[in-house]
């Protein structure tokens, strides 16, 4: 699916991998996110598949960056990737799950001191959902009002981000609640 986030993005508009994974940061990373290697190795692969092309552009103070396009056959396999209905719910992984999972042979202080920092964690990411996420779609609007529809979907991730990550503070609060009663 990396694939098909970088096309989606590419269609916006020409970037090079760096300012792709600066978008993805800001605006899919709570549900879809890559490591830089992950990016530029699969900008090479859609290349070579022709559904994207690069310019090397020369800069004087700094390396030259390559910006990759995308092209009309990447255009169509975007679109007929988007059209394809999902019909499996995709399993997660949740690495504070599998450890909370196995964690009764630790004592209560080890447990509640790893749950309270994935609370400030998670306090933090619903902090930045509210305000710099929300901020960034307005901002991108105003100064590019042919955004509108692509903002609406994008206030739809970013209010769902926002309600599960408030969920898990909530979840976390229960958890600590009950380890400190209980345990």
């Amino acid at each position: 699916m990396l694939r098909h986030a970088l096309l989606g993005i590419l269609n916006y508009h020409p970037m090079n991998g760096y300012e792709i994974k600066q978008f993805m940061d800001q605006s899919t990373s709570h549900f879809w996110y890559a490591k830089l290697s992950q990016i530029y190795t699969t900008l090479k692969a859609l290349e070579q598949d022709g559904l994207l092309v690069s310019e090397v552009q020369p800069q004087e103070d700094r390396p030259d960056r390559r910006v990759y396009t995308i092209t009309a056959a990447g255009q169509t396999a975007l679109r007929a990737w988007l059209a394809e209905p999902l019909t499996q719910i995709d399993q997660t992984k949740e690495p504070l799950l599998l450890k909370l999972f196995f964690s009764a042979q630790l004592d209560k202080e080890a447990i509640l001191a790893q749950l309270h920092i994935q609370r400030a964690l998670y306090q933090r990411l619903l902090e930045t959902h509210r305000s710099q996420t929300a901020a960034l779609i307005k901002e991108a609007v105003e100064h590019q009002p042919h955004l509108k529809r692509d903002a609406l979907l994008w206030e739809s991730t970013r209010r769902l981000g926002e309600l599960s990550t408030e969920l898990y503070v909530r979840w976390l609060d229960e958890t600590i609640a009950q380890i400190q009663e209980h345990f």
